[in-house]
């Protein structure tokens, strides 16, 4: 008998811990998330426009796309009043229903796309979203960076004996201070200022896991960043991580803000860090950067 209720015992607590426990999260509410990196290659005749819009959901679900009454691209280079003698502008369209990307409209009347020469240091790029009657804006200035030097593979591991290391080499121009987004493919992005090698070469190791076999083609790019779009990265780094299945821009940390933001029904704004609207922006960043890569088959 007592070895019967041993044994009934163990059946009722086995069966108890396998109870799925359903926990109320607290409901957030739903904020635009703007994907607005725009990579300049300078070997290209026109920009790759594409700016992914998308609203966050609850926790553990995905964001979804969403359609803007308007969004529109303007870019110049301002006198030394701050002002605009010559401004060009772009108007986006969703590239396919339902996708959330936007692109130069290709049925415009004249040519939408912007022209990569216009990207050089001093043009600033502004780009404005009409969304569920709320107007958002965003600006930011094109940052240059420089080439790789090299990528090789190496034989060193950080944590296990699966991961494969890339070792990277450029130079740092040394006419300024620099900042640097790396971007492994994957999701996978590192950043970079030059504070301590300054004007000179420098290397560092990127360690993959175990996603990467013999034989696959690799992609390291280096992007130029402005000092804030460093500092809004490496927050978003640190809190979610790197390989997060899309990258940062998928999965926006609500306390990390970018530089987007909701002015609607204000005027005269000249200090945009200065919004006093704590509870009214959106998610993600907008950053036009130039870009180079290279690529190196894994062994």
């Amino acid at each position: 008998m007592k070895k019967l209720m041993s044994l009934i015992f163990m059946a009722v607590l086995l069966t108890s811990c396998e109870e799925v426990v359903d926990v109320d999260l607290p409901g957030v509410d739903s904020k635009l998330v703007v994907d607005g990196l725009l990579r300049v290659k300078k070997e290209v005749e026109f920009i790759d426009v594409r700016i992914g819009l998308k609203a966050s959901t609850d926790f553990f679900e995905e964001n979804l796309p969403v359609q803007a009454e308007s969004v529109m691209i303007s870019y110049g280079k301002p006198n030394s009043e701050g002002n605009f003698d010559n401004l060009s502008s772009s108007s986006l369209v969703e590239e396919t229903s339902g996708s959330g990307i936007y692109v130069p409209d290709p049925d415009s009347l004249s040519d939408q796309r912007i022209p990569t020469s216009i990207a050089e240091p001093g043009t600033v790029f502004m780009l404005e979203i009409h969304y569920q009657d709320k107007y958002y804006f965003a600006q930011t200035e094109y940052v240059s960076t420089v080439p790789l030097d090299n990528l090789e593979q190496g034989d060193e591991v950080f944590f296990d004996e699966e991961q494969t290391e890339i070792i990277v080499t450029f130079t740092d121009n040394g006419e300024e201070d620099n900042f640097y987004l790396f971007d492994f493919m994957s999701g996978e992005f590192q950043t970079v200022e030059d504070e301590f090698f300054q004007g000179q070469q420098f290397e560092f190791s990127f360690f993959y896991d175990d996603e990467t076999d013999p034989g696959d083609v690799v992609t390291v790019s280096i992007l130029g960043a402005t000092k804030e779009f460093y500092n809004y990265m490496d927050l978003v780094l640190q809190q979610t991580g790197n390989g997060n299945n899309g990258g940062p821009f998928q999965t926006p940390v609500a306390t990390v803000r970018g530089n987007v933001f909701d002015l609607t029904g204000l005027e005269n704004v000249t200090n945009l860090d200065n919004v006093e609207r704590p509870n009214d922006y959106a998610l993600g960043y907008f950053a036009v950067a130039q870009e180079y890569s290279r690529t190196i088959i894994i062994e």
